[in-house]
C-alpha cells in the first residue's frame, strides 16, 4: 500500500516580499505535488512567481528544473515534482506595484 502525506506549509499567510517556505524532507517519497491557493491579492499588476528548490542537506539550495509557475490572482495552482532527491521547498518572488498576497501552500507526497 502506498503512503501519502500532506504538509500545510503556509495557512492564510500574507506576504509582501519574496519568500521561501520551510524546508521539507521527502526522501521517502517517489513523487510530490505543490498546491498554492491565492486567497487574495492587492497592488498593481501583482504576480507570484514560484519555483521548486531542492537540497541534499536542507541547507544549500538550487532550482529543481528552472520552470517557473505564476499566480496572478485568486485561485489554485498546482504542479507535480519528481526526481527531487532529499529536501524540497518553494521559492517565491512577488512582482508588481506594492504587492500583497494571502496564500495557503500545501506539499503532498506519496511513496
Amino acid at each position: 500500500m502506498r503512503q501519502t502525506l500532506t504538509a500545510v506549509l503556509e495557512r492564510d499567510t500574507t506576504f509582501t516580499t519574496d519568500f521561501v517556505t520551510e524546508p521539507y524532507e521527502a526522501a521517502w517519497a517517489g513523487e510530490a505535488r505543490w498546491f498554492v491557493h491565492t486567497l487574495a491579492s492587492s497592488g498593481g499588476g501583482v504576480a507570484v512567481r514560484m519555483v521548486t528548490q531542492i537540497s541534499p542537506d536542507g541547507l544549500t539550495w538550487c532550482d529543481l528544473d528552472g520552470s517557473e509557475r505564476v499566480a496572478t490572482g485568486p485561485g489554485l495552482v498546482s504542479w507535480p515534482i519528481s526526481e527531487f532527491g532529499q529536501w524540497l521547498r518553494l521559492h517565491a518572488t512577488l512582482t508588481g506595484e506594492n504587492p500583497s498576497v494571502k496564500l495557503r501552500i500545501y506539499l503532498t507526497a506519496k511513496s
